[in-house]
Order: C-alpha cells, then structure tokens, then sequence
C-alpha cells in the first residue's frame, strides 16, 4: 500500500472513531468532572457549532489544555476526539488531524505568515470537506501564536505579529465559516502564548501535577497493564498498602515519569529484565528511591560471561563475513600487518571479506 503524502505541516491525519485509540482516554486519570467539562465541551462545538456561530458572543471552537510536562495534555487531546467520534459515529465519521507548528516559523520575511494563512485557509478547508466532524490538534501551541508582546526584536518581531495575526484570523474565518470544527491545543508554557489568541479559547483547561491519591491510581493502571501480558504479576495491582507506599515516594511527578517508574522498577535486577513476571515492589520502590535513575555506588562489574555462562554453549559469529562493519581505504591500510605499509610499491589490496593481503 502506498502511504498517502501528507499536506505540508500535517503530522497525522486518522479517521475515527478507530479501536486502537481507544485507550489514549482511558490512560490519563484525571478527575471525571474534568473529563466530562472537556467531553461536553467537544460535543457542543461539533453537534451545534453553526447555530451558536449565530450568537453575538461568537464561539471559536478552541480548547487550550494547559500545564506541566508529563501531565497527559496531548493524550488526552488524541483520547477526546476518539469519545467524541464515539458519540458522533451515528452521524459520520470523525478526521483528526495534527498539525506539527515547528513546521511553519521560516527566517524568510513573511514566510511564516504565508504558510500559517495556507494552512487555514486552504489546507485545514479541504479536509474539513471529507467528513462531517474534524478535530484539529496542535501541540506546543505556544510556538504558533506567540505572545507579541515579549517578542524580542533578536528573533524578528514583525514576523512573529504576522504569524500570530494570521493564526487568529483563521480561527476567526474558520469559527464563522467551518463552526462544526474543533480545535484542540496543547501548551507547557502558557505565559508565552498570545493574549488574544487565549481570549478566543472557549475552555481553558489547566493540568495539575498529580497528587499522591491519583498517583497512586496511576500505578495500579500500569500494573494491570503489565499483568496481562505477565499474568503472574497482577495480584501486584491489588495491594494498596504497598500501592499507597510507593505513591508516597513519588509525590511531585508528573504522571508519565510514574509510568516510567514501573519501566525503572523492571529493569533494577537481570533476573526481572529476562523475566518480568519476577518484579517486586522492592523492585519499585528501589526504583522510586533512585528516581528512575542509577545510584552511581557499588563493586566492580562482573565481565559479561560471567553474566551469562551459558551462553558459551551457544553458536558464536566470530567470523567477519557475519558482521556488516564498513571499512574506507585508510581504515584497511590501518589494519593491515605493517610489514605490507613498508612496501609501497606493492600497496595492500582490499578484499570482498574486508582482509588484505600483500602481492
């Protein structure tokens, strides 16, 4: 199958709802009043956007989900435009698009103005024509309507006005004349994106670090998920005192260095590592201690067969036609017997194996 070339600043397009996004919704715990403010929000704009296009106090179909890294932001953005197809399907199929604003900004005078306006005008319309619900997903929003008043004038101040100007008068062109579409944004650093950009947003949602209730309820996630691929670790996710414990380790992380922890915890021992089914909660909390890390202590490494003795009853590939290393001229004059260097007159010559050999 040949892969669709995509429209330029496009990152992914998928049409919903799709069983493989089903779980980016389920995967981020936040409270469910926020999950169902964001929910309704969706649906508000998609089921009825061109009859509240008609009010004087126009929506623009703007999300803005705002907080610290980590904290599930974009997950959630991909997990909301998979419930609101679910809700919609009925009705027809849901586009999702993502739009990569890295790819836009040019040192070239008024280019980004142009590809920005491209996007909105003529990019962003044509797909919204396919189907009867888009949702348009940009990520670090904050690096496509930049705050102008802190622009510096090292990074090209008039460029930056004509960017963020053309980002708002496609959301406003769009609002009156798309009003079924979504978009939903992402940022880490809200100070620095655009007042009037913010002012347009009919949600604004801002992400928390997770405390240490919800921490908690993410590890036992992430131990469910491990014990159905190695069931004998799912009694784990039923231990809350040491499920509670080890969230206390983890107070002031954000939610995916907490799944990153359960990553850590499998890697502490060898014995783990070959076979997951052995982690402990001696295993996380030793993890938790390091902070995912490595405790920069201990003896001499042992060499790597004593790691794996058994391993000297296996086949070995010393012979260098297995290996696929490439070797220039000066590289295989280097490795040649020096004898052969002194010999100018009869230069080594280079062999298919990657050996020389002398005339």
């Amino acid at each position: 199958m040949i892969k669709a070339v995509l429209p330029p600043g496009v990152l992914s397009l998928h049409v919903l709802p799709a069983d493989h996004h089903d779980r980016d919704w389920d995967n981020i715990v936040v409270p469910r009043e926020v999950k169902e403010r964001l929910l309704n929000q969706a649906l508000l704009t998609l089921l009825h956007g061109r009859k509240l296009s008609m009010l004087a106090g126009l929506p623009h179909g703007l999300i803005v989900l705002s907080g610290p890294s980590g904290t599930g932001k974009t997950t959630l953005a991909r997990g909301l435009a998979q419930v609101a197809a679910l809700a919609l399907a009925a009705r027809g199929a849901t586009t999702l698009v993502e739009i990569n604003p890295h790819a836009f900004p040019s040192d070239m005078l008024g280019e980004s103005q142009r590809n920005i306006t491209r996007l909105m005008q003529d990019t962003i319309p044509e797909i919204v024509a396919r189907r009867p619900h888009t949702v348009v997903l940009i990520d670090e929003v904050e690096a496509f309507a930049v705050r102008r008043s802190t622009a510096s004038f090292e990074t090209n101040p008039v460029d930056v006005h004509r960017a963020t100007d053309a980002i708002l008068l496609g959301i406003d062109e769009i609002a009156r004349s798309l009003p079924n579409v979504l978009f939903v944004t992402t940022t880490n650093f809200i100070e620095a994106v655009d007042d009037a950009f913010l002012s347009r947003a009919d949600l604004v949602l801002h992400f928390e670090l997770p405390d240490v209730a919800t921490i908690g309820r993410i590890i036992t996630h992430s131990l469910v998920e491990l014990g159905a691929q190695w069931p004998a670790l799912m009694p784990l996710a039923g231990q809350r005192q040491d499920i509670a414990d080890l969230a206390a380790s983890c107070e002031g992380w954000d939610g995916r260095r907490v799944r990153k922890l359960v990553l850590a915890g499998l890697a502490q021992r060898t014995a783990v590592a070959r076979d997951p089914g052995q982690l402990t909660f001696e295993d996380l909390q030793a993890a938790a201690r390091k902070q995912g890390g490595v405790e920069w202590v201990g003896g001499a490494a042992p060499s790597a067969h004593e790691l794996f003795p058994e391993s000297r009853l296996c086949k070995r590939y010393d012979d260098e036609s297995e290996h696929g290393h490439a070797h220039s001229a000066d590289t295989v004059r280097a490795r040649a017997p020096s004898h052969l260097h002194d010999r100018p007159e009869q230069p080594p010559v280079p062999l298919a194996s990657g050996t020389v050999k002398g005339n």
